[in-house]
């Protein structure tokens, strides 16, 4: 298939179906769609009622074709803020032509425009290609630091000072 007429847009409340059904096929890419318990409700009030993400949405000739959903975080070495990139996501179809490095280079001026002073993600350590796609662009991992994560019982638990 060729490569059509590519365009970004930011996201609106009707686009709700289509940034979940992005979430799941990444979820599925991921071997992790039995995690995902969004719906478009939860979706719609989280992104668009208290406004805690932000989404880009790539298309080719009108048609999406991939997504970024971001969120700002604060650096207070930096004392400014950055951007965290949650989920970036091209259909499988249309890889190799671009569009994730596009979306990317557009997260990245958004981040320029807002002040901000830098961009990040995580990337599963078993997804090759996307390493080497992020290394190409220039980006570094962050070999020194290890995620944590408190969630779900233990979240529940804990925030209710049961632990």
């Amino acid at each position: 298939m060729e490569k059509g007429s590519f365009s970004i847009r930011f996201a609106t409340r009707e686009d709700t179906p289509l940034i979940l059904n992005f979430v799941k096929e990444l979820a599925e890419y991921e071997h992790m769609l039995d995690e995902v318990v969004a719906d478009q409700e939860l979706m719609e009030e989280w992104i668009f009622d208290k406004q805690k993400a932000e989404v880009i949405i790539g298309e080719e000739d009108g048609s999406p074709v991939g997504f970024a959903l971001f969120f700002h975080n604060f650096s207070t070495f930096l004392g400014r803020a950055g951007i965290y990139l949650e989920d970036l996501f091209v259909k499988p179809k249309y890889r190799g032509r671009g569009y994730g490095k596009a979306l990317l280079q557009r997260l990245a001026a958004i981040a320029l425009k807002r002040g901000c002073g830098r961009l990040e993600w995580w990337c599963l350590d078993w997804n090759q290609p996307s390493i080497d796609f992020y290394k190409s662009l220039g980006a570094e991992p962050m070999e020194e630091w290890t995620t944590y994560r408190i969630s779900g019982d233990t979240l529940q638990k804990f925030g209710a000072g049961e632990q």
